[in-house]
């Protein structure tokens, strides 16, 4: 047993949606592993669950499973925007989004997420960040002023299966893109930040 599947096995399962979702993005989509999976699904669940948030910003939905998860700590009024640049996805999203009352609270957008943010109104408790990891920086800066107060940003995949560390990865755009932001992060005195090291690295970033 591998340490991954030991941790499976101890942590929380996916409800009934969740593994559909995860079978059928394993089964009909290309690059599957994009799908957050039950653990940092459970993580991202039990993150909004704590914060507790009224609104939710998340950018890259890829087939829905992470908003899905996210949408578990709204409240009854809450909402959750998603975006995603892949228009082939929509209606693989708009189905399983609809396999869940909670679907209800999720606004899909569609389009690139630097145009779409440009367009937002009002602020938000919490922004998962999941997209273009060449556009990290970008991302950032865009939504960092439509962050509350006392309000958070997560981003996924800030380790990048290592390849953060791995010089044989010096010229890869994302893996740079990646590096320039954990860079910006770091040294960003507005915020408090710590990676996690799930699955593909989970940076959880606290607005002052």
């Amino acid at each position: 047993m591998s340490l991954e599947e030991y941790i499976e096995q101890h942590s929380s399962p996916e409800n009934e949606v969740l593994a559909a979702i995860n079978r059928s993005t394993n089964i009909h989509v290309l690059n599957p592993h994009m799908l957050s999976g039950q653990v940092q699904g459970r993580v991202l669940s039990f993150l909004s669950q704590m914060i507790r948030p009224k609104r939710i910003l998340e950018l890259g939905t890829f087939t829905g499973y992470s908003a899905l998860c996210l949408a578990e700590g709204l409240p009854e009024d809450g909402e959750l925007i998603t975006i995603e640049h892949n228009d082939e996805l929509e209606e693989i999203i708009r189905r399983n989004l609809a396999l869940s009352p909670l679907g209800a609270r999720v606004d899909l957008r569609i389009g690139d997420c630097k145009l779409v943010i440009e367009d937002l109104e009002g602020s938000f408790d919490l922004v998962f960040i999941d997209a273009d990891k060449r556009e990290y920086c970008a991302y950032y800066d865009l939504v960092f002023d439509l962050v509350r107060p006392s309000g958070w940003i997560l981003a996924d995949n800030t380790l990048w299966d290592g390849h953060i560390i791995d010089s044989a990865y010096d010229r890869d755009k994302q893996t740079l893109g990646l590096r320039a932001f954990n860079d910006r992060i770091a040294a960003d005195s507005r915020v408090e930040e710590v990676i996690l090291p799930i699955r593909d690295g989970l940076t959880l970033i606290h607005k002052k």
